[in-house]
């Protein structure tokens, strides 16, 4: 009977990396959390080695040719309409005039940033798909982003892993369903307006992404390629969230650090003010001339580490790796929080500090482990666009701001709650204008 029973569990290839004893049907979803999985990984890492497996269900896009031909098209579209060109760089700036409006109406009192940051992202990337940015206060974009950070945390999390395991629990009440129910919402909002712009719309001459895409649905006619409505609709979303969620997040863990770190900031002001002393608008060239903020930034996108899976990878061929050998089609999951704070790699790999980005003379250095936007075909497609709004922000922001940790706030919690994307947990915001009078920096309370 023994025999018979060891027969039926699953078997790991030969010479494939090692891991955890695999259950019939669970696999090892037992060895990881409900919560957040990245310990999990982390605690297997260390039985097992930097490279190990685990056996568990996936649903994942194909990487095949409608992968290629939607990737080529966003790349195409998104650089027309400005990604890395100075037209974004206005539209970022025009963005962040309503951020001002936000905080200076709050100088005094104490603010939630998560909010405010989340919307500032989500207009910016709206603009290129839609043609359109919502105020602070519209319902819609209020439901789309909870909706957006609800299904990030449930998206990546052990309860999607279950789902994709066992069908028998499809139609059972249990977390995922609030996923579908999420899904339905944003799609639904995007319908509509597909819609309104097919009654628009002048063919040949698009205004935003959705155009370009309703334009190419045209050229292809019937020729069976991949795109269609429903991909449009889906592709939007993916956009959407991928621009919103990734950015905004960045920005909320990097002012939480600055307020709690306020020599950190003091000196990125000092070289803020510097640097663009009788400049009014800042533009994304400046960065460099600025070596320490620009080593801030990096920090702060280390220490976040976003997307700590990044997006799962499919083996193309057989491979071999440090040793093992990979059968063509084995899921790959990256785990960045190895090589964002791998000892060796970084000066200070378990702290915050924007030392790990500067030389001994004070210069910026761009360290090769540094890969926050994942690496391969698979890359961030809006790396350019990210980089580029974390940078106008984050100075227009701290030349005209003072941020300040609130006395009653007690001690601040680094902790990150965990999803698709990592997100700092709550907090609030005190903030101050600063002023130069006589070449001398002052805080206006």
């Amino acid at each position: 009977m023994r025999e018979k029973l060891r027969s039926t569990l699953p078997e790991r290839p030969k010479n494939f990396p090692p891991g955890p004893p695999i259950l019939p049907v669970l696999g090892n979803l037992l060895n990881l959390s409900l919560e957040n999985p990245l310990k999990d990984f982390d605690r297997l890492s260390k039985s097992y080695g930097k490279v190990f497996s685990v056996y568990i269900g996936v649903i994942l896009a194909d990487y095949g040719p409608s992968w290629r031909e939607h990737r080529r098209f966003a790349l195409m579209t998104l650089r027309n309409f400005g990604l890395g060109k100075k037209s974004m760089e206005n539209r970022i700036n025009d963005e962040i005039q309503f951020t001002i409006k936000t905080l200076e109406s709050s100088i005094g009192k104490t603010l939630s940033p998560r909010v405010m940051f989340h919307n500032a992202a989500s207009n910016i990337i709206c603009q290129v798909l839609f043609g359109t940015r919502y105020e602070y206060d519209d319902d819609m974009i209020k439901v789309i982003v909870q909706c957006f950070t609800e299904n990030s945390r449930i998206a990546n999390g052990a309860w999607a892993m279950i789902y994709d395991s066992l069908p028998i629990i499809h139609n059972l009440p249990l977390p995922f369903k609030k996923a579908f129910k999420n899904a339905e919402i944003c799609e639904n909002y995007v319908i509509r307006l597909v819609n309104e712009f097919k009654k628009t719309r002048v063919p040949g001459e698009p205004r935003h992404f959705v155009d370009c895409y309703l334009d190419e649905l045209e050229k292809r006619g019937d020729d069976g390629s991949s795109f269609s409505e429903a991909q449009l609709i889906m592709y939007s979303l993916d956009l959407h969230f991928a621009g919103t969620d990734t950015t905004s997040n960045t920005l909320l863990t990097g002012f939480l650090y600055l307020m709690n770190y306020p020599h950190v900031q003091e000196r990125c002001q000092q070289e803020i003010d510097q640097v663009l002393e009788g400049k009014d608008l800042i533009s994304y060239e400046d960065r460099n001339n600025m070596p320490y903020v620009q080593a801030v930034i990096h920090e702060i996108q280390r220490i976040a580490n976003t997307v700590p899976l990044s997006v799962f990878h499919c083996t193309t061929k057989d491979t071999e790796l440090m040793g093992y050998s990979i059968p063509k089609g084995t899921m790959i999951i990256q785990n960045l929080n190895s090589v964002l704070r791998e000892e060796g790699q970084w000066k200070f790999p378990h702290e915050f500090n924007p030392e790990n980005f500067l030389n001994e003379q004070g210069e910026f250095v761009k360290q090769e482990a540094f890969m926050p936007f994942s690496a391969g075909p698979r890359m961030c497609l809006g790396e350019g666009l990210a980089r580029m709004e974390l940078f106008l922000m984050m100075v227009t922001l701290l030349r005209k701001f003072k941020f300040i940790w609130p006395e009653d706030a007690g001690k601040p919690d680094f902790t990150p709650v965990y999803g698709v994307t990592l997100t700092p947990k709550p907090y609030h915001m005190k903030v101050q204008l600063r002023s130069k009078q006589r070449g001398a920096e002052t805080d206006e309370k």
